[in-house]
C-alpha cells in the first residue's frame, strides 16, 4: 500500500475559488435561513472545506423584510443591547425591530451561527443583507440559489 499516493488536501487563500450567491429571503423562515446561509459563508458545501480558512462564498441576502417567524416569536424574542452606562440595558421584541431595522434581525441571526473569533469576523464580511429587492452587487453577477435545495 502506497502511503504517498493520496493526501489530505488543505485549501488556502491563494487555492479557495469564492462565488457570489443570490438568496431570496422571501417567506423564509428565520433560522433556516440563517444556518443555511452560515454553512455557505463557511464553505461547508465544498469538497475542499478547511476549518481555519475563509474557504466560502460571498452571499447576498435581499427581501430581509419578507422573512417569517413561527409562533408568538414575533412579540416574545426580544433583543438586547447594552449602551454602556449604568441602567442602559435596551431590548426590542422583534416586531419593534424589524420596524426600525429589517436587515438587523438577519444579520444577528447568522452572525450568530459563526465562529466567534477572527475567522468568524471575516466570514461577516462576506454577506450583504438589504431589505427590499434591490442590492448594489449588479456587477458581480451573483448567481440565485434556491435554499430549499441545500441540505
Amino acid at each position: 500500500m502506497d502511503t504517498l499516493s493520496y493526501k489530505t488536501i488543505s485549501a488556502n487563500k491563494n487555492t479557495v475559488s469564492k462565488e457570489w450567491l443570490l438568496v431570496d429571503a422571501d417567506g423564509q423562515t428565520l433560522g433556516r435561513l440563517a444556518s443555511k446561509v452560515a454553512n455557505i459563508l463557511r464553505g461547508k458545501y465544498k469538497t475542499n472545506f478547511t476549518p481555519h480558512v475563509d474557504c466560502g462564498d460571498n452571499v447576498v441576502v435581499i427581501n430581509a423584510e419578507k422573512i417569517s417567524l413561527s409562533g408568538n416569536k414575533w412579540d416574545d424574542k426580544k433583543y438586547i443591547r447594552y449602551t454602556g452606562y449604568p441602567g442602559g440595558q435596551r431590548e426590542q421584541t422583534a416586531r419593534e425591530l424589524m420596524a426600525k431595522k429589517p436587515t438587523d434581525m438577519v444579520e444577528k441571526a447568522i452572525k450568530g451561527m459563526l465562529p466567534k473569533n477572527r475567522l468568524g469576523a471575516d466570514l461577516f464580511r462576506n454577506l450583504y443583507v438589504y431589505a427590499g429587492p434591490e442590492h448594489k452587487q449588479e456587477a458581480q453577477k451573483p448567481k440565485q440559489i434556491n435554499l430549499n435545495d441545500l441540505k
